[in-house]
């Protein structure tokens, strides 16, 4: 089996290597002898007659310094390709919408993972909120009244934009907290969608872990325990990778959700659980299956490209 694989993703120059997920979806891809192609989002074009990229031919290495070579660019329908791989990193803005749409043209003939229409519909910190008992309380609102009730209500609180990510512009408020009108008007000058306010998790000392579903089913978890000078535990903030394994209560977070994003078409995942709860469901750009496979875990990539080559047989 010889797959045309297309991969849309920022520019692989700057990835990092050891830890990127992207970039082990395509050693993976490459030692299956699948074909690569990789175009960056700009590139991205439609016409009358389909939708077009200018793409170049791919090859990768697991090497510092020396993990790509590109070939000449060529203008190419994205529909001839077998599989299109949306790996590009969030903000989830209009930008990225609009790519959505594009490769919803093409899709599913030419399978795009993950679906472009459900990574659409299902921003993280939204989606999430279709699972309230798994779930902290949270509000989305950018409404003071609201903002005060639930703060009076629960006390410490997180502060978040809803379509943020990567650890940016997450806030800890506690009760007394002088600085939270000052946040409210930075938020409201910045942001003009309604945010995140969600009760804080102490246990958040202790890791918040990235749990990665393929399919809809467990396929690796990582804690990553924040620095002890900061709130966010992601990795990109100086958050430390640790070995884990499963709860009974994130088996059950897991099971919950599996079968909504089965559903979805919404292949690689990655959720976030603090304490036993669900705080986001990671669907545009997921992360995490290098670290989980170098502390012994489920090899995710090859299970991606397994459940990729089932729903796409050459």
């Amino acid at each position: 089996m010889t797959l045309n694989v297309a991969v849309q993703m920022d520019p692989i120059e700057r990835i990092n290597v050891r830890g990127d997920s992207t970039l082990a979806l395509l050693l993976e891809a490459q030692a299956r002898g699948h074909r690569l192609s990789y175009y960056t989002p700009d590139k991205l074009a439609m016409a009358s007659d389909g939708v077009f990229a200018a793409v170049r031919p791919l090859t990768v290495r697991d090497q510092v310094g020396d993990h790509f070579t590109l070939g000449e660019a060529k203008r190419t329908a994205l529909s001839s390709f077998d599989v299109v791989l949306m790996r590009q990193d969030p903000p989830f803005d209009l930008n990225y919408i609009t790519a959505t749409h594009l490769l919803e043209r093409i899709h599913p003939k030419t399978l795009v993972v993950n679906d472009p229409a459900a990574v659409r519909n299902a921003p993280e910190k939204m989606f999430v909120t279709e699972f309230p008992q798994l779930m902290p309380p949270t509000l989305i609102t950018r409404d003071l009244t609201e903002i005060k009730a639930f703060r009076a209500e629960h006390g410490d609180i997180v502060m978040k934009p809803l379509y943020g990510h990567g650890g940016g512009g997450v806030f800890r408020l506690t009760r007394d907290d002088l600085n939270f009108g000052s946040l409210y008007d930075l938020f409201a000058a910045t942001f003009r969608e309604p945010w995140v306010i969600q009760k804080f998790l102490p246990a958040v000392r202790d890791g918040d872990k990235r749990i990665i579903l393929v399919d809809g089913e467990y396929a690796g978890a990582v804690n990553r325990v924040p620095a002890d000078d900061d709130l966010r535990s992601n990795m990109v903030r100086g958050g430390a990778p640790k070995e884990t394994d499963l709860t009974p209560r994130e088996r059950e977070i897991c099971q919950t959700i599996g079968p909504a994003l089965r559903e979805r078409g919404l292949i690689f995942v990655g959720i976030d659980v603090i304490g036993g709860l669900l705080t986001e469901i990671n669907v545009t750009s997921p992360t995490g299956i290098r670290a989980i496979k170098n502390f012994g875990g489920p090899d995710g990539a090859a299970m991606i490209w397994d459940r990729i080559e089932a729903k796409r047989p050459g």
